[in-house]
């Protein structure tokens, strides 16, 4: 039962926990955002290097660093993002009168850079675990990637929760490019296609027949999907989800303390 229940556990907690540093990180004062840039960048080649070590590697520990380095990948272009650093050439708020594929083009400059980096990174994953093994990393950024974009198109398109408070003071123009409506014709498409595949990856991972680094792998995998799941339920359902990460948003309470609240551009 452990292979099961420990990286159902671990995938709960980095993702509870990586969440909350990020969203602490974007909130300090404008001064240390360099730093906080350039550690990530570190943690990105760290976890590039990683994921080439572990190509190979079919142990169950191999399973847990891969998904680890998958993960850390990811939040460089979360932390990249939230910074201001990777966006668009767009950095101001929607026009009023914009709408339809109008709209929509002015949405994709304002975060055309971000999309490209996400394409950029997307194919140094693949390079680095191209006819490996272990493809736990791979999948990891993969499903991430995926449920990202149709959680953005969702958001765009219009949901109940915008999910404005996490949006730092210089990145606020965004929120214009969101909008607010109970519901969608994309978002039942969204969740039924991700329910459905999270169903069939669970299954996989609970053949009697799998290895110990199959079960785990696809663990993660199945973990990850279905918490992505529960994120697009969060964009509709009037639940207080965002205190789950009140601790995170602290620091925008110390940077306005210290006189130092990051400006709106």
């Amino acid at each position: 039962m452990s292979q099961y229940a420990l990286p159902l556990i671990y995938t709960l907690f980095v993702w509870w926990f990586s969440t909350g540093v990020i969203l602490f990180l974007n909130g300090m004062p404008r001064r240390t955002f360099k730093w906080t840039m350039l550690g990530t960048t570190l943690v990105l080649l760290g976890a590039l290097i990683g994921l080439g070590m572990t190509r190979d590697d079919t142990s169950v520990s191999g399973a847990y660093l891969a998904f680890t380095c998958g993960l850390l990948v990811w939040a460089w272009q979360e932390v990249a993002f939230l910074l201001g650093y990777v966006t668009g050439p767009r950095r101001t708020p929607c026009p009023t009168a914009s709408s339809g594929w109008n709209r929509a083009g002015h949405a994709l400059m304002a975060v055309l850079h971000h999309e490209l980096a996400l394409v950029v990174l997307g194919g140094l994953v693949l390079a680095v675990t191209w006819s490996g093994d272990n493809p736990t990393g791979l999948w990891t950024f993969m499903i991430l990637w995926v449920m990202r974009q149709s959680a953005k198109l969702n958001v765009f398109l219009g949901v109940r929760n915008l999910n404005e408070g996490f949006l730092p003071a210089h990145l606020k123009y965004l929120q214009t490019y969101f909008t607010k409506r109970a519901m969608n014709w994309l978002f039942p498409i969204s969740v039924i296609a991700s329910t459905v595949g999270s169903v069939l990856i669970w299954q996989a991972a609970g053949a009697v027949d799998g290895s110990a680094f199959n079960t785990t792998a696809l663990t993660f995998a199945a973990t990850l999907l279905t918490l992505a799941v529960l994120e697009h339920w969060f964009l509709v359902l009037p639940l207080p989800f965002e205190a789950l990460w009140n601790w995170g948003l602290k620091s925008r309470e110390m940077a306005a303390a210290d006189g130092v609240a990051i400006p709106a551009e």
